[in-house]
C-alpha cells in the first residue's frame, strides 16, 4: 500500500506550545496528540524549557525513557537559585530558538500551555500587552492564549510588570499569594481549561479571576484531573473555542 503523503502545514498560522514542569517538548507533543488532531488548521510548535529537573507528577513510568525532563521556572526550594535577569534570558532564548528552528512560514498567532506552561503563556501575553501600553511596541504579536490548568500568579519578565502582585522570574512561584485586586490584568483574549478534579483547581480559578479581564476570557470545565485532555468529548469543546476565538481575532483558519 502507498504511504499517504503528509499534509503540508508550513503555511498554517502557528501556535507556540509550552510544556509543564518536569516534562519536555517531546512529551508535551505526545500528551497533546488529541488536541493536535482536532486543530488541523494550525501548526503547533513545541518548545523545550531551559532548566533540567526531576520528572513531574504522573510522568513516570509512562514517559520514563523520554528525558531529560525540563522546567521553565522554579517551583521547589531545591531548584538552583538564579537571578531574575538570567532566568528571563534563559526562558526567552529557548522560546526564540524553538520559533526560529521551526520550518513553518505562518504567522505566530497564539500561545498554548499546560500547568507551568500555562502560567508562562499568560505571563508572555501580559508582557506583550504592557510593552505595547508603556512603550508603543512589542517583540511579539500573539492574538490569543490557551491556558490548560494554569495557576496564579503571572510572572514578571521585565520592570514593566514588576510588582507585589507578580512573581519574579527567578523566584519560587509555588506558594505565592496575593490578596486584593491585581494591577496586572491581561486583556488579550484567553481560553481557560479547568479540570474539575484537579487538586490545583482553586489556584486555576484564582489565575482566571485575578489576572484576566472577564470580558476577554472563555472558561471550559471538564471532568478531569491535572492532565491534558485526551478523549474527543473533552478535546472538541477546546478546539471549537480556539477556532472561534482565532476567527474573532482575524486569523484566517
Amino acid at each position: 500500500m502507498d504511504t499517504p503523503t503528509p499534509l503540508d502545514t508550513t503555511h498554517l498560522p502557528r501556535i507556540l506550545c509550552l510544556h509543564g514542569g518536569g516534562v519536555n517538548a517531546e512529551i508535551f507533543h505526545a500528551q497533546s496528540r488529541s488536541l493536535i488532531k482536532a486543530l488541523p488548521a494550525f501548526r503547533l510548535v513545541f518548545a523545550d524549557g531551559p532548566f533540567y529537573c526531576s520528572p513531574g507528577p504522573g510522568i513516570v513510568p509512562v514517559y520514563e525513557e523520554h528525558g531529560p525532563f525540563r522546567r521553565w521556572l522554579r517551583w521547589l526550594p531545591e531548584h538552583p537559585e538564579i537571578d531574575d535577569e538570567s532566568a528571563v534570558e534563559e526562558v526567552m532564548y529557548n522560546i526564540q530558538t524553538a520559533k526560529e528552528g521551526d520550518g513553518g512560514t505562518g504567522e505566530w498567532v497564539g500561545v498554548l500551555g499546560f500547568s507551568q506552561g500555562a502560567k508562562l503563556t499568560s505571563s508572555l501575553l501580559y508582557e506583550q500587552q504592557v510593552c505595547l501600553e508603556k512603550t508603543g511596541k512589542a517583540e511579539t504579536g500573539y492574538k490569543f492564549g490557551v491556558l490548560l490548568a494554569g495557576r496564579s500568579p503571572i510572572v514578571s519578565f521585565s520592570e514593566l510588570s514588576k510588582s507585589s502582585a507578580t512573581v519574579a522570574a527567578g523566584a519560587v512561584s509555588e506558594g505565592f499569594h496575593y490578596e486584593g485586586t491585581s494591577p496586572h490584568v491581561l486583556r488579550i483574549p484567553t481560553i481557560h481549561v479547568h479540570g474539575l478534579t484537579d487538586p490545583g483547581l482553586h489556584l486555576h480559578r484564582k489565575m482566571l479571576e485575578q489576572y484576566h479581564d472577564a470580558s476577554t476570557t472563555t472558561l471550559i470545565e471538564w471532568e478531569g484531573a491535572h492532565r491534558v485532555p485526551i478523549k474527543k468529548t473533552d478535546v472538541q469543546p477546546i478546539a471549537d473555542a480556539i477556532y472561534k476565538l482565532a476567527r474573532e481575532q482575524g486569523v484566517q483558519v
